[in-house]
């Protein structure tokens, strides 16, 4: 019983450390590519924010913007073919923050 218990962990270990070797292939960094899973995870969220709310208030302007930034840096670190299927999301929200962009761009203008 203790054996398998053993084998179970020696073959967990195994797994992590070959997942983490392919992320190294790729030319990634295991710290990028974690930051890129969150994103991923931010991005689902602030797709759905996005199609709820036109109409932004200054202070979620400005998070909806920090936000966005930090998934674009995480996408930008990783492999198109990686992130391929999330590519619509990825173009609403920066379409979105472009707007933003441009609109609090006017408002300075004024």
């Amino acid at each position: 019983m203790l054996y398998l218990i053993y084998f179970l962990v020696l073959v967990i270990f195994a797994l992590i450390g070959y997942a983490i070797m392919q992320i190294k292939l790729f030319g990634i960094t295991v710290k990028d590519f974690w930051s890129f899973v969150e994103a991923n995870q931010t991005l689902d969220k602030l797709y759905e924010y996005s199609k709820r709310y036109e109409n932004l208030s200054p202070q979620q302007q400005i998070l909806y913007l920090k936000e966005a930034e930090t998934i674009f840096e995480a996408f930008d670190k990783m492999p198109n073919e990686l992130w391929e299927e999330e590519y619509e999301k990825y173009s609403t929200i920066l379409e979105k923050y472009k707007d933003i962009k441009m609109k609090r761009w006017a408002e300075t203008k004024v």
